[in-house]
């Protein structure tokens, strides 16, 4: 009897010693998140539509304004596409007038997800 208490002695000693050691410093492991690609603001406008488009603005979002005509003395005729390259990253407004007169509008692109304007007879699409 006497051998386990003094069993139960030591073994108790040993984890209050265990407990009283200095503890080794943590390793401390920094997981840094992939840097993402930077965002390729490139677009097409494809007119689908049954009618030729004379005049396309778009612009970014923040601003008040359609700026300038993109096509200039050129048209987009049905079929056909243009490229572009937003100036830069975010959302941006666009707008498109036929040869008839009529506009179609589309606004809040994110260029960065979008990288087609598509032109149709009921409006303007973003893909």
């Amino acid at each position: 009897m006497i051998r386990r208490g003094a069993l139960g002695v030591l073994a108790g000693a040993a984890l209050m010693l265990g407990a009283c050691t200095p503890q080794q410093p943590q390793q401390v492991v920094v997981v840094q998140q992939p840097v993402s690609q930077a965002c390729d603001t490139s677009f097409v406008v494809v007119n689908n539509s049954g009618a030729t488009v004379e005049r396309l603005y778009f612009s970014h979002s923040s601003l008040g304004g359609w700026g300038n005509d993109q096509l200039g003395q050129s048209v987009l005729p049905p079929g056909r596409q243009v490229s572009y390259r937003a100036a830069n990253t975010g959302n941006y407004d666009f707008r498109v007038v036929w040869t008839n007169g009529r506009a179609a509008e589309i606004r809040g692109v994110n260029v960065c997800r979008a990288s087609r304007i598509t032109v149709t007879n009921g409006g303007l699409l973003a893909s």
